[in-house]
């Protein structure tokens, strides 16, 4: 056992070193995007976000700018849109068409996503897909239709480690023209939850490129609805429905709020087949989830992030002695099962059990970093003649935090390449060269391989479509949901298909915002 310990102190120095020589190498400029700020006094403190109800036609203005905001006791620059944190929720109706007149008083170019939406492809803000950056100072009119009911969100789609990570992101809640589209609640309540990296009293310093480039950056304070304290007061008997959206860079939560009874009702657009009492939702970076709580008793609840080895209370809810006037227990006691969600499926079981029309593999090339000469290790190291990777516990197929703190915090964007490779073609990333036709319902098959340098999990994005994530590892998926993103576990082979009914040119990529920078994604074309 003495010398296990003593090998492992011996290969962790030579593995330290050689990273900090591939620092000294392969580092970037560390100046942030724009220098930080030494005196936030200038900037208006952020605010809490207004919800805007938009109608068919209606047009919106919408600005982002820099703003101050105490986050964990530290006045810290952020970005926001419309002065607060997380942006404007804006509401409206599903098939309504609305203007968004976007302004850009940041210190970084930037754009507008709608992350979700099946918009028009012109405006679906991919810079050098479908427009030019908005520039600093600049301004561009996004026209949105909203086609499908559900919760969608928007977002930077330029430096979006950064530019998200400081504060752009904000909700889009898509009513149903069904007025029992869901079941009866007393309140709604969207809930945005995030992380940020908080170090020597300001957010970790940015780099000229995406930094945290092998796992990504993991915050060490958490957020819900831009928060440190978030707090919610409800009355006894009273059933929430919470809208939930992970905007993390990276990490992935798994939400749970102990002593209260809880139902998954929807995913990222719309509601699954059948509602399931649950006791916690895992959600991925940009993947959503729509769930009822019921408050039986009063007291105070806990909103928690629970992992295999930390429980992390991320909010508070304080239920009062005074009850609702009006309960709909009995309403959320009862597993709806939705006729309209299966009927909007029933086309496309046809196409369930056909063979995959493509095969993609997500993997890491790590360079001169890589395995050249590698061999086990204890506690799952692995050394090579190219430096150390930590491959974790092969039991664990999350990553649940930053555990290779000092080599993902280096900037070795350069020499960490994610990719997304094509099994039949064996192209790469945006060499992927896809072509469809509007209609197409395409099988495709993702494997996550866990014998990559660094094999963890990645939260699978699609523009411009919905999909149906049809099995796991060759398990069938008995409940599905209509969704644009799916979380890939290590080692995990799932097939989705996808309804290509929305034409243009739309990408697909990993959603941790520092693989997306580095590479992890391509184009494909819809006619």
């Amino acid at each position: 056992m003495k010398y296990m310990k003593n090998q492992k102190i011996i290969y962790t120095i030579i593995g330290i070193i050689v990273l900090i020589g591939g620092y000294f190498i392969f580092s970037n400029n560390t100046i942030s995007p724009k220098p930080e700020v030494q005196d936030n006094s200038n900037y208006l403190l952020a605010k809490q976000p207004e919800i805007v109800e938009l109608k068919n036609g209606d047009t919106y203005n919408l600005t982002a700018s820099i703003v101050k905001k105490v986050i964990a006791g530290n006045e810290i620059k952020m970005l926001a849109y419309n002065g607060s944190i997380p942006g404007p929720i804006i509401k409206v109706s599903k098939g309504s068409e609305v203007t968004i007149n976007f302004t850009n008083n940041t210190d970084v170019p930037t754009t507008i996503h709608s992350h979700g939406v099946r918009l028009d492809n012109r405006f679906d803000g991919v810079p050098d897909v479908t427009q030019r950056e908005v520039g600093i100072g600049q301004s561009f009119s996004y026209k949105i239709k909203f086609p499908d009911e559900g919760v969608y969100w928007y977002h930077p789609h330029v430096r979006e480690d950064y530019a998200q990570e400081l504060g752009l992101y904000g909700n889009y809640i898509v009513a149903s023209d069904n007025p029992n589209y869901w079941s009866p609640v007393n309140e709604e309540v969207p809930l945005m939850v995030d992380d940020i990296l908080i170090e020597n009293g300001k957010v970790a310093p940015f780099v000229s490129v995406a930094d945290h480039a092998l796992m990504g950056r993991f915050g060490n304070v958490m957020l819900v609805n831009g928060l440190d304290n978030y707090n919610l007061t409800v009355k006894q008997g009273e059933v929430a429905r919470f809208y939930i959206t992970n905007t993390a860079n990276t990490r992935v939560f798994n939400l749970t709020i102990p002593g209260a009874k809880m139902k998954l009702v929807g995913g990222d657009n719309g509601k699954y087949e059948h509602e399931t009492f649950v006791d916690s939702v895992l959600l991925g970076p940009s993947e959503r989830a729509v769930i009822e709580v019921l408050f039986d008793t009063s007291g105070t609840y806990t909103l928690q992030h629970k992992t295999p080895e930390k429980t992390y209370t991320i909010g508070i809810i304080n239920v009062s002695s005074e009850k609702v006037a009006t309960s709909y227990r009995s309403q959320f006691l009862t597993l709806r099962t939705n006729s309209d969600t299966i009927a909007s499926i029933e086309l496309l079981r046809q196409y369930f059990d056909k063979k995959a029309d493509k095969s993609l593999v997500f993997t890491v090339d790590m360079g001169d970093m890589g395995m050249m000469g590698s061999h086990m290790m204890p506690d799952g190291a692995v050394m090579s003649n190219g430096g150390m990777m930590m491959g974790g516990n092969d039991n664990e197929k999350i990553e649940w935090e930053d555990n290779m703190a000092m080599m993902n915090s280096m900037s070795l964007a350069n020499v960490i390449k994610w990719k997304i490779i094509d099994q039949d073609t064996k192209k790469t990333n945006d060499d992927i060269d896809w072509e469809f036709k509007v209609g197409d319902k395409v099988k495709i098959k993702i494997y996550n391989d866990p014998k990559s340098m660094h094999p963890m999990q990645h939260p699978f994005h699609i523009h411009g479509q919905k999909f149906l994530v049809l099995s796991t590892n060759g398990v069938k998926n008995d409940n599905l949901v209509w969704k644009d993103t799916t979380l890939i576990q290590k080692g995990d082979t799932i097939e989705i298909l996808v309804d290509m009914e929305n034409p243009g040119t739309w990408m697909a990529h990993c959603h941790i915002a520092e693989h997306l920078e580095s590479g992890m994604m391509f184009k494909f074309k819809i006619e």
